[in-house]
């Protein structure tokens, strides 16, 4: 005998619209649900959705171009009333007053500087680059005398070294 025996024939057939009606049922449900995640966002809040600032700005960019639009409007009107004449009267040079003691400045502001820039050409170089060099072979030798690898091959030397009452040879030390 099977392991998955069927039920008797009478049950089947009772069974079958049973598990039918409860298939229809769960698809009415399943298609009638409504999403459970909110998906719309939140909703700005009052203050948000007018913004009184922009529409002040607004507001006061309106007005400086009405007032603007007004001045213009007002001196084509006059151009227009003059039929044609000149209008001669901002028909001079800007004249200053210090001019002449600005000028005077700037001449001996430059004065000075061509005397600085002389004095500083003529003085000679305070660097010492001979004493620069033995300097850093001195600091070379020290560096590779206390390298823990050396740095290729090494030049006997008979110079004699003394650390701390001890003498010996610089190519014993190594």
């Amino acid at each position: 005998m099977h392991a998955n025996k069927l039920p008797p024939l009478s049950k089947r057939y009772l069974q079958d619209p049973w598990d039918h009606h409860n298939y229809q049922l769960h698809r009415t449900k399943v298609s009638f649900a409504l999403p459970v995640v909110d998906t719309k966002g939140t909703c700005k809040p009052p203050h948000m959705q007018r913004n009184l600032k922009k529409q002040q700005l607004q507001d006061e960019r309106r007005a400086t171009i009405e007032r603007d639009n007004l001045l213009l409007a007002s001196s084509l009107a006059l151009i227009e009333a003059s039929r044609g004449l000149l209008d001669h009267k901002n028909q001079y040079q800007p004249i200053s007053l210090n001019a002449d003691k600005r000028r005077a400045e700037l001449l001996l502001v430059s004065r000075q500087n061509l005397n600085i820039y002389q004095r500083i050409t003529a003085r000679q170089s305070e660097y010492r680059r001979q004493l620069w060099m033995s300097d850093w072979e001195k600091a070379e030798k020290r560096r590779v005398n206390i390298s823990r690898y050396p740095q290729g091959p090494k030049q006997k030397s008979n110079r004699r070294l003394k650390f701390a009452g001890v003498e010996e040879n610089e190519e014993t030390t190594h």
